[in-house]
């Protein structure tokens, strides 16, 4: 896949979930607008899960744990130049690697994705589990 392509397929999508790796909590308008641009993108939750894990997270939780970040805000265009660069080169032992360490990478936005998970699910009419 090249890069337009997975500005296309993608770029929206990562964008839209971003804010979960933030230094504050996202508001009611920015789960909103995620599940709005997941609903468009009609993927799975277990699709939704590997894109948080191998597709963002390897980018922004360096973002994240780096001294000079920005945490208040992202600069999109950087952001997806960061995203794309990782996601062309993520093939073989690169995704196996990334997959093996994805619990460190989305550990300080775990409980963010989680609220993400329920709030897609009764938005899409299925029981949450308990």
């Amino acid at each position: 896949m090249d890069a337009q392509t997975l500005v296309d397929t993608r770029g929206d999508l990562w964008l839209a979930l971003a804010p979960l790796w933030l230094e504050r909590e996202p508001r009611e308008t920015d789960y909103a607008h995620m599940i709005e641009v997941i609903q468009q993108h009609d993927l799975t939750a277990h699709e939704l899960e590997w894109v948080f894990r191998l597709e963002l997270a390897p980018v922004l939780a360096r973002q994240q744990m780096s001294v000079a970040s920005e945490w208040r805000h992202f600069d999109d265009h950087k952001l997806m130049r960061q995203l794309v660069a990782h996601n062309l080169r993520l093939r073989g032992w690169r995704r196996k690697t990334w997959a093996l360490f994805s619990g460190l990478t989305t550990m300080m936005t775990r409980h963010r994705w989680n609220e993400l998970m329920e709030r897609l699910m009764i938005a899409r009419g299925q029981d949450v589990p308990s």
